[in-house]
């Protein structure tokens, strides 16, 4: 009787400890998710060309980077990822302005010390006010290229399934949320607790314009089969650019800019 005893008791503080887990990742999961102050990626640089200080009206006033290199050329809408601020895509942005594109790049808010707090449809809402934006200082959706790098590719993919733009690139794509989060939490029901749940996957068929899809096969953030899932149930016309080498945060080095020259290329 003693050693059964001991049994349930110990069965029931783990069932305690496995519901107080829960109910951390329920009320905490924002936390978890979002990172506006960490920076992740490659060391910060300079600018190598001038941008304008802008702001993008959502919710809350929006910092913005706004490069118009010529009024001819298509431009870049480009979302980033869930963690550090504009400073943190310099080494991007130094590559993609000496290509033939202008381009705003627009932090969520919570972000780059905007006001408000990350939530899925919070950033939906900031992704069209920078449409929206475009839209306003003369840009049409047909002349827009909108760019989503890791969480930015949900946010890319839900503009384009509601718009058709020229161009869709998306860096390091997941499936959804759902599916990213059972992968680092699989013990726990995240489907029934996800607030943030992302289903770019389910959202594809409605995308209409021409989409490149990059993706390292060494990302160990988000797996490299779910790239080629959002590859393979885009519909034509559709790109890839899949390497061996890249890690989460692809390298901007001459054989990715290539790539996005001949995307350019194609789409015109």
């Amino acid at each position: 009787m003693k050693i059964g005893s001991i049994v349930i008791n110990s069965l029931l503080i783990l069932l305690l400890v496995y519901i107080s887990v829960i109910v951390f990742l329920f009320f905490y999961q924002r936390k978890l998710l979002y990172h506006p102050s960490e920076n992740n990626y490659l060391d910060e640089t300079q600018l190598n060309h001038k941008i304008e200080n802008t702001f993008v009206e959502s919710n809350n006033k929006l910092v913005s980077w706004y490069f118009k290199k010529n009024r001819n050329f298509k431009t870049l809408l480009f979302f980033h990822g869930n963690a550090g601020k504009l400073d943190n895509r310099v080494y991007k942005l130094n590559e993609l302005s000496k290509l033939d594109l202008n381009y705003l790049i627009v932090a969520y808010r919570g972000f780059s010390g905007n006001a408000g707090n990350p939530t899925e449809s919070g950033l939906y809402d900031d992704a069209y006010s920078a449409k929206i934006w475009l839209n306003k200082n003369g840009i049409e959706d047909k002349d827009i290229i909108v760019y989503g790098e890791s969480l930015g590719t949900a946010v890319a993919v839900d503009l384009a399934s509601r718009f058709k733009f020229s161009g869709l690139i998306l860096e390091s794509p997941f499936t959804s949320m759902v599916e990213l989060a059972q992968n680092y939490y699989p013990i726990f029901p995240v489907k029934l607790i996800l607030k943030d749940r992302y289903e770019s996957k389910k959202k594809l068929k409605d995308i209409k314009s021409p989409v490149l899809v990059m993706h390292g096969k060494k990302d160990n953030i988000v797996p490299f089969y779910m790239g080629e899932q959002i590859f393979e149930a885009l519909l034509e016309p559709k790109f890839a650019y899949f390497n061996d080498r890249d890690d989460h945060m692809m390298e901007y080095n001459e054989e990715l800019i290539d790539k996005i020259k001949k995307f350019l290329e194609q789409i015109n």
